[in-house]
């Protein structure tokens, strides 16, 4: 049977008899987890494979691990990473390349040994003075092209570990002054200012198989709507102006930056163009609407979705796992 366009959550470390049954008929893309889904590694292992077997097949997991504050597997039972602007420690540009590609793939391990084969980073947003913290050190840098040269690295050591990237906030939330997941950020920069900046990076990374929107208002380009529901900002910037043709996914959908209802939202964010709908909380009246309301996987997004899924390396690329995470230490410590 053909999935639905929305990747959902659910409530604990492993489904309830509701989750399954739901799962089951209404047939989401993909899954999420957070912090409340994650035990250790044998339970995320088996949380995971009981997801997919809902949906009768192998589907995408999501998780957001980027570290530093924004780490759903953490420890005790999994290591913990720097956030991205800890690599600007590092002095020496080949280095900190290669130590931000290294973290990346030992995050990779991490997740695929837990069955979770999509990781949402890199954070491509580039903070400007006066932005919300929000972003802050989730960021690689203040330079557009920096942020690209490291958002690269980090997806590559995604996917070479078997782990898809996801782009994010397309095109761009390091302007906004407000947290999207409380308050509507209006940004009112000119699209002169956006293009040299803000899009950039998202420009550089356009070959990324996965992308997640931004909860932003564009007042240059949209001055009613966010970007995740923006007619204009998906087809004409994202689509058009960026050269993107991967899979787009909404930033949760449940944030406050977006008004109306579950179903309202969905529907809006697939008639702007936007591929699939991201649920995070598996809160069950929520899920139940935006299943109603979103489209099945056909035509061109089923042909986005294949696109990205084929670029999961079955055979990662060999690590010694206990040396990379020694080298990452070492290069971090080297500019301390």
């Amino acid at each position: 049977m053909t999935s639905r366009a929305f990747i959902a959550g659910c409530l604990g470390t492993s489904l309830t008899p509701d989750e399954r049954a739901f799962f089951r008929d209404a047939r989401p893309w993909g899954f999420i987890l957070f912090r409340r889904n994650t035990q250790d590694p044998a339970q995320v292992a088996a949380l995971t494979a009981e997801m997919r077997e809902t949906v009768g097949w192998h589907a995408p997991v999501l998780i957001d691990q980027e570290g530093g504050r924004v780490q759903r597997m953490a420890p005790p039972n999994w290591p913990k990473y720097p956030a991205a602007r800890a690599f600007l420690a590092i002095n020496d540009p080949l280095l900190q390349r290669e130590t931000v590609r290294l973290s990346a793939r030992l995050m990779a391990h991490d997740l695929k040994s837990a069955g979770i084969d999509v990781d949402c980073l890199p954070v491509l947003d580039v903070p400007v003075a006066g932005s919300h913290d929000v972003i802050g050190d989730r960021a690689y840098a203040h330079d557009p092209d920096q942020v690209a040269r490291l958002g690269r690295a980090a997806a590559e050591g995604l996917l070479a570990g078997g782990v898809l990237p996801v782009i994010k906030h397309m095109p761009g939330h390091g302007r906004a002054r407000a947290d999207s997941h409380h308050d509507l950020p209006v940004v009112d920069a000119p699209l002169d200012e956006l293009r040299a900046h803000d899009f950039r990076p998202f420009r550089h990374l356009a070959d990324m198989p996965l992308a997640m929107t931004a909860h932003v208002v564009f007042t240059a380009l949209d001055p009613k709507n966010p970007a995740t529901v923006s007619r204009k900002v998906v087809r004409e910037i994202m689509r058009g102006e960026l050269g993107y043709d991967g899979l787009i996914m909404t930033d949760d959908i449940s944030m406050k930056a977006l008004s109306g209802g579950f179903a309202e939202k969905a529907r809006a964010a697939t008639r702007a163009g936007v591929d699939v709908v991201l649920h995070c909380h598996g809160i069950m009246d929520e899920m139940v609407a935006i299943a109603g309301a979103v489209p099945e996987m056909k035509g061109a997004r089923a042909r986005r979705a294949a696109m990205a899924l084929a670029r999961i390396r079955h055979e990662p690329e060999p690590l010694d796992v206990e040396a990379a995470r020694a080298d990452v230490a070492r290069a971090l410590a080297s500019g301390a």
